[in-house]
Formats: C-alpha cells, sequence, structure tokens
C-alpha cells in the first residue's frame, strides 16, 4: 500500500516520507479498511513534531481519525462485513504506530463504526477526535436540557460539534469566536449567542444574557488561556470540560473560587477514555444526543492546502505542511487528490522513499 511515516520528529517537509509499505492483514477481532480520508488533528501534528512528545516507534504512520469501506473482517467479527462503509478513531494511538495516513488500516471492531450512506467520508474522518472530544466534554456529567452551554472556540473543529450537539439535546448555547467569519460558523450551527472575545466583553455579555446566573457547563478549548475569565461567569455548581490548554500548560488553579460555586472540573484526551465512554458504543451515542448522528452541516473538514494534507485512499498520498494554531479538523479526499493533480498545482513534499 501506499503511505505517508516519519522515523524522526521535525517540520513536516522535513521528515515526512511518501512510498509502499505492506498491506496490513485483519487480525481476530479486527477489520482492515480501505481509506478514503484520513483527518488531521492538533495532537497528530503535535506528535509528528515533536512537541506532544517523544517518538514512540521506530516508524510512525500519523493521523488518528479516518473513514473508508470495510474490505476484509477477521475472525470474531460479526458487527461489521465487507464493504459497509465505516468511520474510525485511535488508528496511531494506545500502542498502535500505523495509522490512517494510507491506503488501509487494520483496526479493533470496536472503534469502527457505521457511516450513513448520506454522509461523505470526508465528514466522517471529523467525526473522532473532533465530534467524539464534543460528545465526551458535553454529557460526561449528565443531560444539557434546560442548561446554559458556553463553547470556548465555537467555530473550531470540537467546538462546531459541541455547539451542535449541545443545541440538539435542548441546551442555551453560547459561542465566543474571534471573527466576523467565525461568528457566522457558530450561529449557523446553532449557538443562541455568538460573542466576538477580541471585541466584546465575554463576562458581561454572558451574566447578561443568563440574568446573572451564569452557565452550567462549558466545553473550553483553553483551559490556562481562559481560567480568569471563566471563573467569573461560572453558576453555582457548574462544570468546566477541558480538552486543551496551550494558552497555559501550567496553569495555577484557584482552589478556593472553584470549591465556592462547587465547580467541577472534568478533563478529558479521547484515546484514554474507558471503552463504555469511546468504544463501542460511539454511533448509539450520537443517535442518543440528536435522533442520528450529528453530522455537520458546515463541516469543519476544510480543504486541505491552506493548513496541510493528509494521505487518502484513492490518489496522490501526501501529508504536507501543517500549522499548529491555524490546524482544524483537515481532511482530504481521493477527488480532491484528482482535481490537484489535474490542475498541476502541488505542495512540497518529500521525494518518494526519502527520509
Amino acid at each position: 500500500m501506499k503511505a505517508v511515516w516519519y522515523e524522526r520528529t521535525g517540520a513536516a517537509p522535513d521528515v515526512l516520507s511518501f512510498g509502499e509499505m505492506p498491506t496490513p492483514q485483519a487480525g481476530p477481532g479486527e477489520v482492515r479498511i480501505r481509506l478514503e480520508a484520513s483527518g488531521v488533528n492538533p495532537a497528530d501534528v503535535g506528535r509528528r513534531a515533536g512537541s506532544y512528545r517523544a517518538l514512540e516507534f521506530p516508524r510512525v504512520i500519523p493521523n488518528s481519525d479516518g473513514a473508508g469501506i470495510v474490505d476484509q473482517v477477521g475472525d470474531g467479527v460479526a458487527r461489521l462485513q465487507v464493504g459497509q462503509r465505516v468511520w474510525l478513531f485511535n488508528g496511531q494511538r494506545n500502542g498502535r504506530a500505523f495509522g490512517t495516513a494510507a491506503e488501509y488500516i487494520t483496526l479493533a471492531e470496536h472503534l469502527v463504526t457505521p457511516l450513513p450512506d448520506d454522509v461523505s467520508f470526508a465528514a466522517g474522518a471529523t467525526l473522532g477526535i473532533p465530534c467524539m472530544t464534543a460528545w465526551c466534554g458535553l454529557f460526561g456529567d449528565g443531560a444539557v436540557a434546560g442548561q446554559t452551554v458556553l463553547v470556548t472556540g465555537g467555530a473550531g473543529a470540537v467546538g462546531h460539534y459541541a455547539v451542535q450537539l449541545a443545541k440538539a439535546r435542548g441546551a442555551r448555547v453560547i459561542a465566543t469566536v474571534s471573527s466576523p467569519a467565525k461568528a457566522e460558523q457558530a450561529r449557523l450551527a446553532g449557538a443562541d449567542l455568538v460573542i466576538n472575545y477580541k471585541t466584546e466583553d465575554v463576562v458581561a455579555t454572558t451574566l447578561a444574557f443568563t440574568e446573572g446566573r451564569g452557565v452550567d457547563r462549558v466545553v473550553d478549548v483553553d483551559f490556562g488561556g481562559n481560567i480568569a475569565t471563566t471563573l467569573k461567569l461560572m453558576a453555582m455548581n457548574s462544570t468546566i470540560a477541558v480538552y486543551a490548554t496551550n494558552g497555559n500548560r501550567n496553569p495555577s488553579l484557584p482552589m478556593r473560587e472553584l470549591m465556592e460555586k462547587c465547580i467541577a472540573l472534568r478533563a478529558l484526551v479521547l484515546f484514554a477514555l474507558p471503552a463504555g465512554a469511546a468504544g463501542r458504543g460511539a454511533g448509539r451515542h450520537f443517535e442518543m444526543a440528536c435522533g442520528r448522528p450529528a453530522y455537520p452541516q458546515y463541516r469543519r473538514a476544510v480543504s486541505a492546502g491552506r493548513d496541510g494534507e493528509s494521505a487518502s485512499g484513492g490518489g496522490a498520498r501526501r501529508q504536507a505542511r501543517h500549522r499548529h494554531r491555524r490546524l482544524r479538523a483537515l481532511t482530504v479526499t481521493p477527488a480532491w487528490c484528482a482535481r490537484r493533480s489535474r490542475s498541476g498545482r502541488t505542495h512540497p513534499a518529500p521525494r518518494r522513499g526519502s527520509r
């Protein structure tokens, strides 16, 4: 199979290689997926860059998330069958070196979920880290119906899903954004109130919207960077769900303020969650949230090329430059690869088989 890999960490053009690797075979309890799209998330980029953790394996095919078609099933697999459209998560995670930046991946059945026919593979490749992180952050402490939920970064990959899921389950939703364009994305996702934190007073606007009560739940993209503001707008007996803290990776916790409002902190990362929260029942969880999977009408599967590229089945397989600050849930599909090839537009990438 064709694949993209790295054997040392660093900048993408310096460390990524593109070439041939053995096609994997499905073992007991596994399925093999012919990949049609590969999701690129900030954690994938951080692992490749070396800013997230040290290199874990001699060779790594990056990326956790993807979507495609089951083309082989191992012994003991009963839930999935050859020819079925699926999405998957935790590809290059939890002891697995080879992720979705390739034509094929083999993975345990419980990490693979059927993908409806009317949902694109590109959208399916955003259902792992972005959508499941949003789900676990929102509903890890119970239902949100009748509550006020604040989603920081409401136009980002996780945030965009969190807005949709919270609204679908009966919450009033506030989203913070950094630009008018992102404000429009958050509104289209269903946010009741959108606040541009660069031009508006987040605390005053939120307290006015909630008549001074504050918010019941926060899904927070930057706990350390936001905590000084967040504490001022929390309601009594509320929850902050934290999935990133890049603004301040080692924040000081004002424990007295947290205690006096009985604020619960829920820190999470998808690959570490128990199977009951983020494994075998993933598809059922999304259907419970919205009556059907909450796929994005305005998906964050942004056209790759602005911020990065990832390997994908059926065309040129390349993962080129990625920028941490601008990265969302990016996917590349075979059709996109073909269009780029026909147009003659390319991005710098390692030579075939290069190191």
